[in-house]
């Protein structure tokens, strides 16, 4: 009790300081109400902590309270960013930054207030003139040389949510020094008085249709079968943005690759904040490519694809056995584009053993047989595209990157970008699907051929939600249960190997020897690797109240007709495992 009494009158604290003059009327109102309501739960909310300024940035609720994404947080955010941008860069005579923004409600006003900061701190502010994909902003920063940028996006979480990505020179979102030093400067801006939101409209420049034209004729030069999608250029295509950024680029995209029939959803093709036609704007939620599966049904078409609302992560559909439409996972959608990038690559005889891709450390081991069996180089790094973004930086000029991706539905197959990517992915996906047609095959057959060569594997993902800081406190504590006392068998066998990532620790259980992996830095991952194979990996999320597991499991297919009966082998196995997880 005393603990609560404690914590009311800190947050009552912080929240009265939000009535003062330096905070708009607005905010004031709606922070009165919060102190003065019976049921103090949605103050503690607002205010029981500061909104950590992250490795990735922000992501938070929209609200007034230090706890939420407003004005307020942006601004300190912002100018904390423009302070360290002044120091890094003290030698250039001007700094330059790119600002985008997605389809949110009140993107378009903090990346306004964005704007505003950079340049009343005598930074140059190159400003999309609308919403615009997330991997467009990333091309924007090499393109215009500019020292930094900032995307305001939430990604697919839920319309309550927005978020704040910072990025760096070379268009990856940013990774250390850069990140613990920009967290330094935003910890310094202690009150709203020291945030320049008064912008000098001299320094921001409006970007649009240029940067457009230059990012999609980079991503035709990505193209590897044009005389097969001439053959095959009237493939029935369907695509929806899911109310997102994706509806600016991705059709563009597709017809420059030479598609004809590209079917839209039309209620989805509206950008909307709201995202009114899905429960969640997600691609990996079936749900959320219902209605584009419906289409499908209607016009009888050969492949589905979705964006999400920043249009950096791919969604796809296809047929299976029976006809019937099928969503693959993110997974197997890195399996069939990696796949088809290196095989078209050795057709090409583009292939000199100095070519590489990136995985994340949660993605399917599959990827690594597929490597193999052509001699390519597999790095592993941690989850999130500045990781894959840091292997490509140190390969630049030495090596050629082929694609990466990760199991959440992200895929990368430039280096122009340096962050996930689904204008790309779903041009070169429909491609893809054109080069197998040209071999007498569907996409489902294609990925048969991967399972049958590189050796079958199922996966499946398992988030736990947990809201609000009692979520918080329980996620933590099941880390530390995991890690003190990790399960000695998963699915009925030995676990045979346990990383730890934030102790880069690797130990054999067998023989109990303990080795250090080579990682970059410590991340509060956890995977245990059993005898048959098994793979699963732990961990919370760093932008949603939720911690999350990652199941792989192993199979047998010598055939197709092996197909059906290996998947339903490996769902038994996986909810054997997800039982003695206890998340069943």
């Amino acid at each position: 009790m005393e603990d609560n009494t404690n914590l009311l009158k800190t947050v009552t604290a912080k929240a009265q300081v939000w009535l003062g003059e330096g905070y708009d009327e607005e905010t004031r109102a709606e922070v009165k109400k919060l102190l003065d309501a019976d049921d103090k739960t949605a103050l503690i909310e607002a205010f029981y902590k500061d909104l950590e300024f992250g490795t990735g940035g922000l992501r938070g609720i929209m609200g007034v309270g230090s706890n939420r994404m407003n004005i307020y947080t942006v601004g300190a955010a912002t100018q904390g960013l423009a302070n360290y941008l002044k120091e890094a860069f003290a030698d250039l005579p001007q700094i330059s930054v790119v600002v985008g923004h997605d389809v949110r409600n009140n993107s378009r006003k903090f990346a306004e207030i964005v704007a505003d900061i950079f340049s009343a701190n005598g930074i140059k502010a190159y400003l999309f003139d609308d919403f615009r994909p997330t991997p467009e902003l990333s091309f924007a920063i090499r393109h215009l040389g500019c020292q930094s940028g900032v995307n305001i996006t939430a990604s697919h979480n839920p319309k309550e949510y927005n978020g704040y990505k910072a990025y760096w020179a070379d268009g990856a979102q940013i990774i250390a020094p850069h990140d613990v030093n920009i967290i330094d400067h935003v910890n310094q801006i202690k009150g709203v008085e020291s945030i320049k939101f008064n912008g000098d409209k001299s320094n921001i420049q409006i970007i649009g249709k240029e940067i457009d034209d230059a990012f999609l004729s980079a991503i035709k030069g990505l193209q590897l079968s044009p005389d097969a999608v001439k053959r095959h250029h009237d493939m029935k295509i369907v695509y929806t943005p899911i109310h997102g950024t994706g509806v600016k680029l991705i059709p563009e995209s597709l017809a420059n690759y030479g598609f004809t029939d590209i079917i839209h959803v039309p209620e989805q093709d509206v950008p909307c904040g709201d995202f009114p036609t899905v429960e969640s704007p997600n691609p990996e939620v079936p749900s959320a490519m219902a209605m584009a599966i419906a289409k499908a049904k209607e016009v009888g078409a050969d492949l589905v694809m979705a964006s999400d609302p920043d249009a950096d992560r791919i969604g796809a559909v296809i047929r299976n056995t029976d006809g019937e439409y099928v969503l693959l996972n993110g997974n197997q959608i890195v399996m069939i584009l990696l796949n088809y990038i290196i095989t078209r690559n050795k057709e090409m005889n583009r292939l000199d053993g100095n070519e590489y891709i990136v995985k994340t450390i949660v993605t399917t081991e599959t990827i690594k047989s597929i490597t193999n069996h052509y001699g390519i180089k597999m790095y592993d790094c941690y989850t999130g595209f500045k990781w894959i973004a840091a292997v490509i930086r140190d390969n630049e000029g030495v090596a050629r990157y082929l694609g990466g991706g990760e199991e959440s539905y992200g895929f990368l197959a430039e280096d122009f970008a340096r962050d996930k990517d689904a204008v790309s992915a779903v041009s070169l996906m429909a491609e893809a699907a054109a080069w197998a047609k040209d071999r007498g095959q569907n996409f489902l057959q294609m990925l048969q051929d991967i399972y049958i060569t590189n050796g079958f594997s199922r996966e499946s993902g398992v988030s736990v939600v947990r809201q609000g800081k009692e979520g918080a406190e329980e996620i933590q504590a099941m880390m530390k249960a995991y890690r003190e006392n990790p399960p000695k068998s998963i699915g009925g066998s030995k676990v045979a190997l346990i990383k730890d990532y934030a102790t880069l620790d690797a130990t054999d259980t067998i023989n109990g020897k303990v080795t250090k992996m080579d990682m970059p830095t410590t991340s509060n991952v956890l995977q245990f690797f059993t005898e048959d194979e098994t793979k699963i990996s732990v961990r919370p999320s760093g932008t949603e109240p939720k911690i999350k597991f990652y199941i792989e499991v192993k199979g047998t297919m010598k055939t197709a007709a092996d197909y059906e009966k290996a998947i339903n082998e490996a769902d038994s196995k996986i909810e054997m495992v997800k039982k003695d997880l206890g998340i069943a």
